[in-house]
């Protein structure tokens, strides 16, 4: 390769994240779709339901503060790695749910505890582990980014990984109701779950650090470091040495609250509409198994739109001289306002089923915009060596945020179809999501008015 010619490598390595990307979100939506199979099979209620969902989440909120950690110690390669085999092997276990039930029924017997139902006890254990993979993928991505791209091209970059997830969201609809359809629901989580494997093979192929990429130009690699406050991609061995940054340490910074705060209002919507919209299209319009494909792929493509234009909006502002951090707020608030069009789903939503599915699908658009920025606020303001970590950090507290949101959902709707009026639930739900990313976005900017980097690491 010519080293004075520049190369685009570092796009295929964004590939790689986008692809991991839509593998995770495959894995984690397959319960949702099948929820109300499932649902009919083993006599669940919304609650049982939601404290299901409620375990990947929580697993997945308390890993996140030790993922991002992990993928700083282990580096971007391996942890990565060690990440999508942990998730796929648990996206399989779910398979086997009923049998894991029945062991750990058994266990809680031998210590006096019994009448847990064992197929909601199988599926908690399959989401924990789902749940604890899962938490890697956001680290190591934003990680592999802030490696292989100069800031200016981060939310670009992070909006392209994470439109995966609206990928993994579209295909999902479009493949496990069929395939459970036609060969059982077991065989939807083997199927999907057998997919990251792949994925695999293709990380160690083409990954490596910048610094030892082969296919990398000279060019390339000094245009990532173009940024004239670019720290090292490879700390030096004084550095290596140099005392840990803590949890606490972070914490102490407005900046790393901003972001926890960020996540913890907004992710639990994002939870919401992926674990929930299926449930919803059941109770409010009769439709079920095959019948959801289209509404749920038509609304999730709705959401490529906002996670790549999203990743582009704030570099208009750049252009016109805004720092970093500022250009990224000045669009983030404008995205904010797009999620109050899901105040009127519920409204509207007697007139036709595409209404409530077209509004949803600005809302669940702008979520993506709004995270592909979010995420990449963390590395405008933090040196590499700790964005793992404060990534982590946040990742638990949206993680929370998704707890929150899915025992408020499950409550609410066990409580409203006592009184004959479900749909009510759904009417506060919506509301909720529909006013958190201006509630967020009012908060962070209170926290961190103006771009202040942290350098004192």
């Amino acid at each position: 390769m010519n080293d004075t010619k520049m190369s685009r490598y570092r796009w295929t390595i964004c590939a790689l994240l986008f692809f991991a990307t839509t593998v995770n979100y495959l894995d984690r939506q397959v319960l949702s779709l099948l929820h109300t199979k499932l649902e009919a099979e083993f006599n669940w209620t919304n609650t049982d339901y939601a404290n299901i969902t409620a375990a990947f989440q929580l697993v997945y909120a308390v890993s996140m503060l030790f993922a991002g950690r992990i993928v700083d110690r282990l580096g971007t390669k391996w942890g990565y790695a060690v990440a999508l085999i942990v998730w796929s092997l648990g996206a399989i276990l779910h398979a086997k749910a009923i049998p894991v039930g029945h062991g750990l029924a058994s266990l809680l017997g031998i210590i006096g505890i019994s009448g847990v139902s064992v197929s909601v006890l199988g599926f908690i254990f399959s989401r924990a582990v789902l749940g604890f993979g899962e938490s890697g993928n956001f680290p190591a991505a934003i990680k592999a980014t802030a490696e292989y791209f100069p800031k200016k091209e981060r939310s670009l970059a992070t909006g392209i990984f994470n439109s995966g997830a609206n990928v993994g969201a579209i295909l999902a609809p479009l493949t496990v109701p069929w395939i459970a359809h036609n060969w059982g629901w077991e065989s939807a989580f083997l199927v999907i779950g057998a997919v990251g494997f792949l994925w695999l093979i293709f990380w160690f192929i083409f990954y490596e650090k910048p610094e030892k990429q082969k296919r990398l130009s000279k060019a390339e690699l000094e245009y990532i470091l173009c940024d004239p406050d670019a720290d090292a991609i490879v700390p030096s061995a004084s550095e290596a040495d140099a005392e840990k940054v803590s949890w606490f340490k972070l914490l102490k910074y407005k900046q790393t609250w901003a972001f926890t705060f960020g996540k913890f209002m907004t992710d639990g919507v994002w939870w919401f509409f992926l674990f929930w919209l299926p449930s919803y299209l059941k109770v409010q319009y009769g439709m079920d198994d095959t019948a959801i494909m289209i509404p749920l792929a038509v609304l999730y493509s709705m959401t490529m739109i906002g996670s790549i234009g999203g990743g582009w909006f704030p570099m208009y502002f750049m252009k016109k001289g805004y720092a970093p951090y500022d250009g990224r707020m000045k669009a983030m608030f404008i995205i904010a306002l797009f999620p109050l069009l899901v105040l009127l789903a519920q409204p509207l939503g007697h007139i036709s089923v595409w209404l409530p599915v077209i509004l949803i699908g600005i809302g669940a658009s702008a979520h993506q915009a709004w995270s592909a920025n979010i995420f990449t606020t963390v590395s405008d303001m933090f040196p590499k060596k700790s964005v793992g970590s404060v990534i982590g950090i946040g990742g638990m507290a949206g993680g929370l945020g998704g707890v929150f949101m899915s025992k408020l959902g499950g409550g609410l709707f066990d409580y409203y179809k006592g009184l004959g009026h479900i749909q009510t639930g759904y009417t506060i739900m919506f509301a909720i999501c529909a006013l958190a990313y201006l509630v967020a976005w009012i908060v962070m900017k209170s926290l961190v008015p103006k771009y202040r980097p942290i350098t004192n690491l």
